[in-house]
């Protein structure tokens, strides 16, 4: 029997005060969920998901950066010599830089069409653009040059200035009231460390090109299922010929725009979600990456719980992150 790893991304949070001081995994309604936790460890969180990701597959960090395992995981032209950015959208005020969580629909379809009717400026570069949720992107570009940019989350708004893109950075910034899309993450892609004994063959399910760029660079399966009910029929069907992993990014989503209620019911339709498709399925391994404060929006660098409903030999109070897989894995399969 293969084994359903099922990633609840970002549902870790601190205490809300809305909620009297209780987390939105302690206020919502998940009797599935809870079955699991009733029973759990923990290991270390990461501040970002391809980074969890990564380590819990192969006991590394990735030596690919985030720009260019997006890439992968949207299928993007990355051959010898080109760089991959990932664009997020960013307020720019008098030079200073600070993260917007908050791109509606309409206001997506603005930055979008916006970016578009500037990019003959970044011609020379042959770039590479796709679009994939919020206002965000991927670009690999051609250059032999990596520039080091400030990653989000920032504590604080930033002046910083990356010449290659600054002069679309500042077009979209005047046409669209202070709203721009920055670069970070950039880099090239690189050969991973060996996945640990017994993950492969593995399967990703998730709507993320970080979760899909990550096994695309392993060598694994991905799938790209942008629904979130429809990812939980198709991870069934392919445990009958691989490991899954399925993965939840939208609690993270949720948790940045700042709305505990919102995650609270999030987890909720997750919860049903398990259940409807693997009340009966007897290897599954729960997992979070980090947590992501529904108050702040914030990534929050913490311990983060890990549960089974088998013996995976979890008999410690906490487990290294570069050494769990191999307890999920050890269980003899049926």
């Amino acid at each position: 029997m293969k084994t359903l790893f099922v990633l609840l991304d970002g549902a870790e949070d601190h205490p809300v005060p809305q909620f009297g001081g209780r987390k939105p995994l302690e206020v919502a309604e998940t009797p599935f969920i809870d079955s699991l936790l009733s029973d759990c460890v923990s290991t270390q969180g990461s501040t970002y998901t391809h980074r969890f990701i990564n380590q819990l597959f192969t006991g590394s960090l990735p030596r690919t950066p985030r720009g260019a395992i997006e890439a992968l995981g949207l299928n993007l032209r990355m051959d010898e010599g080109r760089v991959a950015y990932r664009l997020s959208p960013a307020r720019v005020s008098e030079g200073w830089i600070e993260w917007d969580y908050h791109v509606d629909d309409a206001l997506e379809k603005d930055i979008i069409k916006k970016f578009y009717s500037h990019i003959d400026v970044l011609n020379p570069y042959d770039p590479d653009v796709l679009f994939f949720l919020k206002g965000r992107a991927v670009i690999p570009l051609n250059s032999n040059e990596v520039i080091s940019l400030p990653c989000p989350p920032m504590p604080a708004p930033m002046k910083y200035r990356p010449d290659f893109m600054w002069p679309l950075i500042e077009e979209l910034s005047e046409e669209l009231d202070g709203l721009t899309l920055m670069p970070w993450g950039g880099g090239k892609t690189n050969r991973e460390a060996t996945l640990h004994k017994g993950v492969a063959p593995l399967t990703v399910v998730s709507n993320s090109p970080t979760a899909l760029g990550i096994s695309r660079a392993l060598g694994q399966g991905a799938v790209k299922v942008d629904a979130l009910e429809e990812r939980f029929p198709i991870a069934r069907d392919l445990l009958e010929e691989t490991n899954v992993f399925l993965h939840a990014d939208e609690i993270d989503e949720v948790s940045h725009q700042r709305d505990p209620e919102l995650k609270v019911k999030l987890l909720e339709q997750l919860d049903s979600l398990l259940e409807d498709h693997f009340h009966d399925y007897k290897r599954i391994a729960l997992l979070v990456d980090h947590g992501t404060s529904s108050v702040t929006g914030e990534h929050l660098p913490m311990e983060v719980p890990v549960a089974c409903n088998y013996d995976a030999g979890l008999n410690k109070r906490k487990i290294a992150l570069s050494e769990l897989m191999p307890y999920l894995l050890s269980h003899s399969r049926e």
